[in-house]
């Protein structure tokens, strides 16, 4: 039990120099840098990197279709072209409060949920 007390006790004292003084900080840099720099030479010995690219064009969800109108089908169509419009219009209409011009509230709350 007294085991437990003191590593309880050792782990608030370097808790509080870690967090209430600026005891530390001189270390924690200097690791960082080691960290850092280590990173930078496995990323340089490797000589790649890893990029994902997704060229799969993102379908359309089932069961929108049946809820919208006529003007609203047409205007979804024309969303599900490519990744890229996707993307522009779940970063322009799906938060929170915004409106479309062609979609009704409840509409477009049901295809930014199925996106």
């Amino acid at each position: 039990m007294r085991g437990w007390i003191l590593i309880a006790l050792i782990a608030g004292v370097i808790y509080y120099f870690a967090t209430e003084t600026d005891k530390l900080d001189e270390p924690i840099a200097e690791i960082q840098s080691v960290m850092d720099s280590a990173d930078d030479k496995i990323s340089s010995m490797t000589g790649t990197k890893i990029i994902r690219k997704s060229d799969k064009v993102i379908k359309i969800p089932s069961g929108v279709i049946e809820r919208l109108s006529g003007k609203e089908v047409n205007a979804f169509k024309d969303i599900f072209t490519d990744n890229e419009s996707v993307a522009n219009f779940k970063s322009e209409y799906c938060g929170f409060g915004s409106k479309h011009p062609i979609f009704g509230k409840d509409n477009l709350q049901l295809i930014c949920d199925k996106i």
